[in-house]
């Protein structure tokens, strides 16, 4: 439901018609008879992200596109000549 009002009624009623909006209800507020604001429901975000697909999505960018150290080289072996050094 849309429904409209004033800017000296949307102030002196605001909590009033944060609980419409509240309740689902879309007002728009005018100033001299033209439409300068909306008040609207906030979206509720209640998806909450798989864990495990971000972690597989993680491990699969990592395997395409993560540093590479070259055939035969590991980071113990990289470690391993800087501290010969």
């Amino acid at each position: 439901m849309e429904s409209s009002v004033g800017a000296y009624q949307a102030k002196t009623h605001l909590p009033q018609l944060l609980d419409r909006v509240e309740g689902g209800e879309t007002i728009t507020i005018t100033r001299h008879g033209k439409p300068v604001a909306k008040l609207i429901p906030a979206a509720v975000d209640t998806a909450k992200p798989d864990v495990r697909k971000v972690i597989e999505e993680m491990k699969r960018f990592q395997a395409e596109q993560g540093p590479t150290l070259g055939p035969g080289l590991s980071i113990r072996d990289l470690i391993e000549e800087g501290r010969r050094f």
